[in-house]
């Protein structure tokens, strides 16, 4: 357990193949879902999340490579999210394919003080836990901290969401539009990929064939 991310067996998980893109770039596509009760529902990224809500995502990228997500919380803890036991150790990834995270019948509950949790992805070409110079990667909560991708710029303390009264929304949801997916400005392969919204949905995409390791943010808005 931890105090922003809670893991709690909950639900099975959908695994589902999906058209690649059509273009020749790369691109990965991620979604945030939130549990009502009796479904999941995509949600907007922006969305400003309340304690307790339960979430998970969706990731699909056009290309092959191993996953691995961190978060780093409003409590100021950093930790390996996925892969992880009790999220799913599987973390190979397909062209084409649909993954959900986390990887097990589970979900993450929003906890801890309102802010901005930074979740950071990173997808690599090969096994960053398999490599010679961390042999003991795969059994330790937290990756050494050149395998973490940390945020470019710690977000101001007390830093809290703002709703955005420009987007209207039927329901009276909190949108602010700081949340989401993010390139890392200490980062030049991270600043050269492009953010788009689809529906629910943010698509990332790099101009030019990736030759290494890509990572980017998502700001997850909480109160």
């Amino acid at each position: 357990m931890t105090r922003w991310l809670a893991v709690s067996l909950l639900s099975t998980v959908a695994l589902a193949q999906n058209a690649v893109s059509s273009h020749g770039m790369n691109r990965m596509e991620i979604s945030m879902e939130r549990f009502d009760g009796k479904l999941w529902k995509a949600i907007d990224s922006r969305l400003v999340l309340a304690a307790d809500d339960r979430i998970r995502f969706k990731f699909k990228a056009n290309f092959e490579g191993f996953l691995y997500v961190t978060n780093q919380s409003t409590s100021g803890t950093t930790q390996m999210l996925y892969p992880r036991e009790d999220t799913g150790s599987a973390n190979r990834i397909e062209p084409g394919k649909e993954y959900v995270v986390p990887a097990t019948a589970g979900y993450f509950r929003v906890a801890g003080p309102e802010g901005y949790d930074v979740i950071s992805w990173l997808v690599s070409p090969i096994d960053i836990s398999k490599t010679e110079s961390h042999p003991k990667a795969p059994a330790m909560t937290d990756p050494p901290a050149e395998q973490t991708p940390t945020a470019s710029e710690p977000l101001p303390a007390g830093l809290k969401p703002r709703c955005d009264d420009s987007i209207f929304r039927a329901r009276g949801d909190c949108v602010d539009t700081s949340a989401g997916p993010k390139a890392l400005d200490n980062n030049a392969q991270s600043r050269s990929l492009v953010f788009i919204r689809e529906k629910k949905a943010s698509v990332i995409s790099a101009p030019a064939p990736l030759t290494g390791p890509v990572v980017y943010e998502f700001h997850l808005a909480h109160k």
